[in-house]
C-alpha cells in the first residue's frame, strides 16, 4: 500500500441524535483522513462530538437513538481493498473490527464482559482472527498485560473485570486492542484512568506499535499534553463541527481559533496556575445566542475568569496552627483492607493481598486532603473503606466522633448523609432506568431534605447549572450524555445532600480541562461557602496540587510520604514521589512543544513513514 493512500478518509460525516426533546447533530459535516503511522488527535469540550465520530466510523452507535445520515468512510482494507464501512456488510464488520481496525474505548468497566475473566476475553480476540492455539493465544495475552504494566499477568489474566481498579481495567482494553496488531487504531480516551507512569508507558507502546507495525491512530483525548507528545496532526471540534486542523506545531504555537485558544489556557500545570476558561464556551459560537444567555453564562462562571486563576481566587488554605486547635472531622487510624488471594483445597485462605495497609491520616474541617498514587496503589479501596462501602479488616475511621466501623446499618444509612462519594467511573454508578432529575432528587427524597417536592426539583436544577449543565437536562436518561456530562450528573448527585466530607474518587479525570476548571472552581466555592471537607483521589498532580491543603502519596497500599504541595512538589523525599513526577507531560506551550521535538530527535533511529505535506 502506498504510503500516500489515507488508511482512512473520512468525507462530509453526519450522525444525529433523537430524543423525546428533538434530534441534535452530535457529528455535522466533519471531514479529515488518517495516513499509515500516522497519529491524527481529536480535541475539544465533552460533548463535542469526539467519541461521537469515532463510534460513527466504527458503527458502534445505537440505532436508535443515533443515525449516520451522511457522509462516506472510506478504509484500506488488506483483506477488501478500499470499503466505505459505512455500506459495508454486517459479516465485513466483524472481520476487520478487531483485527484490522481495533478500539479502546472511553470507559472500560462497560466494555468488558462482567462474566468471563480478563484474560479470556483478550485470547477470544486472538483465537477468532489469527491462527494461534489456545497455549499459543494464553502465552500472547500474558505478554501483552505485561506490556502494558499490569502487574501480576497470571493472577489478572485469571481475575474478573469487577476486581481490578479502573486504571487496571483500562489497560486491559489497550491489550485487547492491541492484540492483533491493527492497521488502524481509535483510542477514545485511552490514558483517562491510567496514572502518570502508566500512561507514559502506554503511550509509548503505542507510539512502539505505530513505528513497528505502521498502525495509524486516531486519538480521542482532552489532555493537551498528551496531545503535544503522541500527535502529527491535530482536529479542534466544538458543537459537531472541526473548527481547526493544522500540525501539532501550528495549532499549539499559533492557534487560529478562539476556542482552540482557550482549550491551550486553561490546562492545569504542575508549575503554573491555569486561566480559567468560559466552561460553555461553544455556547457564544451559535449565532443564535441571545445576548441574555450570554450574561448568564458570565454571571454564572465569573469566578472562572479572576486573574490568577478561578481555583486558587477561591483556594483557602488551613492555618497549621488553627487545624491544632481543631477537632478533626475525619480520623483513620491503622486502616487496613486485605483480600483474599488463593484459597487450598479445604476453601482456606492461603494468602492475602494488602490493598489497604495501616494507613492513618485525618482530615480537618475545610480542608482538601489529596490523596495521590499509581492505579492499584489502594486509593479507591481506601476511600472506599472510609465510607464503609467495603468493610475494612481493621482500624477505626471515626467521622465526628463516631467509630464508623462499629455503627450499624440503619445508623450508618443516617451518617452517610453527611458522608458522600463521586465514583470514579460515571456510568456504572448512574441508574439507566432514571432520569438525570430523578438521580438528583432521589438522594434528597430518602434523607427527607426540603418539605416539597417542588423545592427538591428546583435544587436539582440549580445543581445542573451550578456543575454546567442546564435544565433542559432534567429529564434525559444517563445514555444521552458523554462521559465528561455524566461526571457532572454524579457531581451534582453528591452535592444534593450537602455532605460534610465529599470523597471525589477521580472526581475530574474524564472531564476536558474547561469543564475541570468549572468544577474545581465549584468544588473550592462550596469548601469556602460551607467548610466543606474533601478527600480528593487522583493521579492528576497537577489537579492535586491545584486543590489539595495537603498531599498523601501511596504506594502498595501504605502512605509513603506527606506534605502541603510546596513541600511534596517542589521538595520530594521519596524515589516513587520523585518517579512520579519525572512522568507528568510538561507544563506550559513550551514545554510540551521541548518534549515532542526530544521524541522526535529520538525517533530518527527508526524512520518514520514520509507524509504528503
Amino acid at each position: 500500500m502506498s504510503t500516500l493512500t489515507p488508511i482512512l478518509q473520512v468525507n462530509n460525516l453526519e450522525t444525529v441524535f433523537s430524543t423525546a426533546q428533538g434530534s441534535t447533530k452530535a457529528v455535522d459535516k466533519v471531514s479529515f483522513e488518517v495516513y499509515p503511522g500516522e497519529v491524527v488527535a481529536i480535541v475539544g469540550e465533552s460533548g463535542s462530538g469526539k467519541s461521537a465520530t469515532a463510534l460513527s466510523v466504527m458503527r458502534l452507535l445505537s440505532t436508535p437513538p443515533a443515525q449516520i445520515t451522511g457522509g462516506e468512510v472510506r478504509f484500506q482494507s488488506d483483506r477488501f481493498g478500499q470499503l466505505d464501512l459505512l455500506q459495508a456488510s454486517e459479516r465485513q464488520l466483524q472481520q476487520i473490527r478487531g483485527c484490522e481496525i481495533s478500539m479502546i474505548f472511553q470507559d472500560p468497566m462497560s466494555s468488558l464482559n462482567p462474566v468471563l475473566c480478563c484474560g479470556k476475553q483478550v485470547a477470544e480476540a486472538l483465537l477468532l482472527h489469527t491462527k494461534l492455539t489456545k497455549k499459543e493465544a494464553k502465552a500472547r495475552v500474558l505478554q501483552l498485560f505485561a506490556d502494558v504494566g499490569l502487574p501480576r499477568p497470571e493472577s489478572i489474566y485469571k481475575a474478573y473485570p469487577h476486581s481490578l481498579s479502573g486504571g487496571q481495567q483500562q489497560r486491559v482494553m489497550i491489550a485487547m486492542a492491541m492484540a492483533c496488531k491493527p492497521a488502524l487504531l481509535l483510542a477514545d480516551e485511552p490514558t483517562t484512568a491510567l496514572d502518570v507512569t502508566v500512561q507514559a508507558q502506554t503511550l509509548a507502546l503505542i507510539d512502539q506499535l505505530r513505528l513497528q507495525a505502521q498502525t495509524a491512530v486516531l486519538f480521542i483525548t482532552h489532555d493537551l499534553g498528551v496531545v503535544a507528545d503522541m500527535a502529527d496532526r491535530i482536529l479542534v471540534m466544538c458543537r459537531g463541527k472541526v473548527v481547526e486542523t493544522g500540525t501539532v506545531h501550528e495549532v499549539f504555537t499559533h492557534p487560529q481559533h478562539p476556542y482552540t485558544r482557550g482549550l491551550l489556557a486553561c490546562r492545569p500545570t504542575l508549575t503554573g496556575r491555569p486561566q480559567a476558561l468560559l466552561p460553555t464556551m461553544a455556547d457564544f459560537m451559535q449565532p443564535e445566542a441571545s445576548g441574555t444567555a450570554v450574561k448568564k453564562q458570565q454571571e454564572l462562571h465569573t469566578a472562572d475568569l479572576l486573574p490568577n486563576g478561578g481555583c486558587n481566587s477561591l483556594r483557602k488554605k488551613v492555618n497549621t496552627r488553627e487545624k491544632e486547635l481543631q477537632q478533626p472531622l475525619l480520623e483513620v487510624e491503622n486502616l487496613q483492607v486485605h483480600f483474599a488471594a488463593g484459597r487450598d483445597f479445604w476453601g482456606r485462605t492461603r494468602a492475602y493481598v494488602k490493598a489497604v495497609d495501616r494507613v492513618s491520616f485525618a482530615i480537618y474541617p475545610g480542608e482538601t486532603v489529596a490523596l495521590v498514587g499509581e492505579s492499584g496503589c489502594g486509593k479507591t479501596t481506601l476511600g472506599r473503606a472510609v465510607l464503609r462501602l467495603l468493610e475494612p479488616t481493621g482500624g477505626r475511621i471515626l467521622f465526628q466522633g463516631h467509630d464508623l466501623a462499629q455503627l450499624d446499618e440503619e445508623a450508618l444509612r443516617r451518617r452517610r448523609r453527611y458522608l458522600q462519594m463521586i465514583f470514579q467511573d460515571p456510568y456504572a454508578s448512574l441508574n439507566p432506568m432514571h432520569t438525570v432529575g430523578e438521580a438528583i432528587i432521589e438522594p434528597m427524597r430518602v434523607h427527607k431534605l426540603y418539605a416539597r417536592e417542588s423545592e427538591r426539583r428546583g435544587k436539582a436544577m440549580e445543581l445542573l447549572e451550578k456543575v454546567g449543565l442546564s435544565d433542559e437536562h432534567f429529564d434525559a436518561y444517563p445514555q444521552h450524555f458523554s462521559g465528561g456530562q455524566q461526571q457532572r450528573i454524579c457531581i451534582a448527585r453528591a452535592l444534593a445532600l450537602q455532605p460534610d466530607l465529599l470523597v471525589a474518587d477521580e472526581a475530574v479525570s474524564s472531564l476536558d480541562v474547561s469543564v475541570q476548571a468549572q468544577v474545581l472552581n465549584l468544588l473550592n466555592q462550596l469548601k469556602q461557602e460551607s467548610g466543606m471537607s474533601y478527600l480528593f483521589i487522583t493521579h492528576n498532580l497537577a489537579v492535586a496540587r491545584h486543590m489539595a491543603d495537603r498531599i498523601l502519596v501511596m504506594h502498595e497500599g501504605r502512605i509513603v510520604e506527606s506534605g502541603t504541595p510546596e513541600q511534596v512538589y517542589l521538595n520530594p523525599q521519596q524515589a516513587y514521589t520523585r518517579t512520579l513526577l519525572s512522568a507528568v507531560p510538561g507544563g506550559g506551550i513550551k514545554d510540551m512543544m521541548a518534549a515532542r521535538q526530544r521524541r522526535e530527535i529520538l525517533q530518527t533511529v527508526v524512520p518514520a513513514t514520509s507524509l504528503p505535506a
